[in-house]
């Protein structure tokens, strides 16, 4: 077990969140939300001022951030920084693509699916991984 990655924090991780406002909203009434003493917020809401310079600002904060667990994102923000998401290999934090109310999931689009059919696949396991 000396290998496996660990959550450096108190007995509990926070979820971050990078997506829209509905979506930002929903999951903060369900109590993911946090505002630590520097005023540092764990999601990012994403519109149509947001660039594409602070999505890819907000990503690479909560995947270094050792407070953080999972990190969801919408597909289509992912989407906007694919290169990232698609190089990023650590397993915590986790990254999970999620649908948005205006934009559905679609699971060709997401690379960690992909990684997986891939480790299951046919192909793999004809390959020597017996």
């Amino acid at each position: 077990m000396a290998n496996r990655a660990q959550i450096a924090t108190n007995n509990s991780a926070l979820i971050a969140m990078i997506a829209d406002e509905d979506t930002i909203v929903g999951l903060l009434m369900a109590g993911v939300g946090n505002v630590d003493l520097r005023r540092k917020t764990n999601y990012l809401i994403v519109d149509s001022k947001t660039t594409v310079k602070q999505i890819e600002d907000a990503f690479k904060e909560f995947t270094t951030r050792e407070d953080i667990a999972i990190v969801l994102i919408s597909q289509y923000v992912a989407n906007m920084i694919r290169f990232l998401v698609d190089s990023y290999n650590k397993p915590v934090p986790a990254i999970l693509e999620i649908p948005s109310k205006d934009h559905p999931y679609d699971p060709t689009q997401d690379s960690v699916l992909s990684r997986v059919k891939y480790l299951f696949s046919a192909e793999s396991v004809a390959s020597g991984r017996r």
